[in-house]
C-alpha cells in the first residue's frame, strides 16, 4: 500500500464527496418519492440500507426499480455475494443480471420486503437489460413507460463513486419530458479514507460500514480518477459538448485542483 499524505487524503475526499452527490443524506427521513432506482452494484451495504429503508417507510416509494443486467462490474457483485452472509445464494446467481441477483436476495433473506412487493403495497419492477449507468436510466425509462407507472419525482440510488454521473444520466434521458421531473442522488453513504496512525496506510472511515464490503482501495482510487474526465463537459467527456451520455454537470474547481493533485501523486507513486 502506498502511503499517502493527510493532503493527499484529504484531496481523495474531496472528490468522493462531490461524486456522491448526497443530496438526500437519509432514506428514513426523506420526502416519498414516485420511484427509487436501485442501480446495481457490489456495494452491499447499499442495497441492505434501501431494503431498511423500505421496509420500516414503505411509503418512502410507490414503486422500485432494481436496474442493472450484465456489465463489467457484475463479477464484483458476484464475488461480493459469495462473501456475505448472502452467501448460500451464491450457486444460483452465476450468470444471472444484477437485478436478478438481488431478486435471489429478496427472495431468500427478506420476508418482510416480499410481503410488502406481493401485496403491492410498494410495486417492484425490475429492470436487467442495461450494462452501465446511461442505460440504467434509458432502460428504467421504458421500463416505467410500459407499466404505465406514474414517474415525477425519483430518488436515484448509485454507487457512490458514479453516483452524480448516473443522475446526470437520468436528467439526460429524461431531458425531453414535457411535464418536470425531480431527481435526487442518494448514495446512502460518502466514502472517506482515513490515515491509520501505526501502519500509515489508507483505510476506508464510514461510520456502521465494514471496510470488508466495500472496494479495496487501488479499485476505489482507480474509479474516482476515471469519474472525473467522464464528468467534464468537453470534446471527451460524457456532457452535451462530447458523447451527450449525461446533462451538463459543474465541476468545482477546488475537485479540478484536487484531481490534478492526485493524478500526480499516483503517477509518480506507481
Amino acid at each position: 500500500m502506498r502511503v499517502f499524505t493527510q493532503a493527499t487524503v484529504s484531496d481523495v475526499c474531496q472528490i468522493s464527496r462531490f461524486l456522491s452527490c448526497p443530496q438526500i443524506t437519509s432514506l428514513k427521513s426523506c420526502p416519498p418519492v414516485d420511484v427509487l432506482v436501485l442501480c446495481m452494484n457490489a456495494i452491499l451495504p447499499i442495497v441492505e440500507e434501501v431494503f431498511s429503508a423500505i421496509e420500516s417507510r414503505p411509503n418512502l416509494t410507490k414503486t422500485l426499480v432494481l436496474s442493472g443486467g450484465i456489465g463489467h462490474s457484475t463479477p464484483y457483485l458476484y464475488e461480493a455475494i459469495r462473501k456475505s452472509k448472502y452467501s448460500s445464494i451464491f450457486p444460483k446467481i452465476i450468470g444471472l443480471p444484477e437485478a436478478q441477483v438481488i431478486v435471489h436476495m429478496i427472495k431468500d433473506f427478506y420476508p418482510r420486503l416480499s410481503e410488502l412487493f406481493e401485496s403491492n403495497a410498494v410495486n417492484l419492477i425490475v429492470e436487467d437489460k442495461s450494462t452501465n449507468c446511461g442505460s440504467n436510466a434509458i432502460e428504467t425509462r421504458r421500463v416505467l413507460e410500459l407499466a404505465n407507472v406514474p414517474s415525477r419525482s425519483f430518488i436515484i440510488v448509485q454507487d457512490p463513486t458514479m453516483s452524480i454521473r448516473t443522475v446526470a444520466s437520468f436528467k439526460h434521458a429524461y431531458a425531453e419530458s414535457i411535464l418536470p421531473v425531480l431527481f435526487s442522488g442518494c448514495p446512502t453513504f460518502i466514502p472517506i479514507l482515513a490515515i491509520e496512525e501505526s501502519s500509515q496506510s489508507v483505510l476506508f472511515s464510514v461510520p456502521g460500514i465494514n471496510s470488508l464490503d466495500l472496494w479495496d482501495v487501488p479499485r476505489f482510487l482507480d474509479l474516482l480518477m476515471g469519474e472525473i474526465p467522464r464528468l467534464r463537459d468537453d470534446k471527451n467527456g460524457y456532457g452535451p459538448n462530447g458523447k451527450n451520455f449525461i446533462s451538463h454537470v459543474d465541476i468545482p474547481d477546488q475537485v479540478e485542483g484536487a484531481w490534478s493533485r492526485l493524478k500526480d501523486v499516483l503517477s509518480t507513486s506507481r
